[in-house]
């Protein structure tokens, strides 16, 4: 028997084994949201009778319509302008020379070694000091720049042959014709990957905007699952809690679900993983 086949055939048993374990908790979820309050403890395919009751009982028990809206507006902000200043940093770090750019490129490269948390004192003192403590442009601030979102994006203009440039020039072109015509066209693959890297990092965030919020208006969704999920009323309702989890995580499926081919491709081709 080939030696191949069996390898091959061993390979795919185990990804489907491990893809299984992955799904039997959403599954599970799922099956919960869509249960009577009294029936949640019974098994993942014992479902008597399915109802939408829960998640109507969500939506009316939290302002999940005002966290959607706060997420989409911080999401959309931070990849925004993450994406202008990563892009102009990393052109300006691969293409542009200036006096100490290595010495300023190995300052961004080590902020990588700085674990996010150890930040988040001086991040909400400097926030507070502008008096900016319960509002979305506080959740935002502190990732309007990247040191991993630049680093990735000036590794891929590097590779980017300088002829282009200088043919570009030669026709009269300024840097940010050649920067939008040739450098971002063929970066398309790597944004792809920051930016549903980055937004679905901020979908979920919790810590920071935890700590910086406090009206319903700026809570994202994930801080306001957490403080639906703690009251005394919902908390013990599982299939409530559960409902509103699916309120969180629906849209990271969805967008997974119909963009999957470009974001396998987009890793694949940026080596992210």
């Amino acid at each position: 028997m080939d030696v191949t086949k069996i390898k091959k055939a061993l390979n795919n048993g185990l990804m489907i084994l491990f893809s299984f374990i992955w799904i039997i908790p959403l599954l599970w979820s799922i099956s919960i949201a869509f249960r009577p309050s009294n029936d949640v403890f019974k098994g993942l395919f014992e479902i008597t009778g399915l109802t939408f009751q829960n998640f109507v009982e969500a939506w009316h028990e939290a302002p999940f319509g005002a966290y959607y809206i706060a997420t989409i507006l911080i999401v959309l902000g931070i990849l925004i302008v993450q994406l202008l200043s990563s892009v102009l940093a990393a052109y300006a770090f691969a293409r542009l020379e200036f006096y100490g750019k290595d010495v300023v490129f190995i300052l961004f490269i080590l902020q990588l070694m700085i674990p996010a948390d150890v930040l988040i004192a001086p991040n909400y003192q400097v926030i507070s000091d502008f008096g900016l403590i319960d509002t979305k442009l506080a959740v935002m601030l502190p990732y309007f720049a990247s040191a991993f979102s630049i680093f990735l994006l000036r590794q891929t203009f590097k590779q980017v042959p300088k002829e282009f440039d200088e043919a570009a020039r030669m026709e009269g072109a300024k840097w940010w014709h050649v920067l939008g015509r040739i450098y971002l066209p063929i970066a398309r693959p790597t944004l792809i990957a920051l930016a549903l890297t980055v937004g679905s990092f901020h979908w979920n965030n919790y810590l920071w905007p935890l700590i910086v919020t406090k009206s319903e208006a700026n809570r994202p969704l994930t801080v306001g699952l957490a403080i639906f999920s703690s009251t005394s009323e919902s908390g013990a309702n599982w299939a409530m809690v559960t409902a509103g989890m699916l309120f969180v995580i629906a849209p990271l499926i969805i967008a997974f679900i119909i963009f999957q081919k470009q974001f396998i491709n987009s890793f694949m081709h940026t080596g992210v993983k």
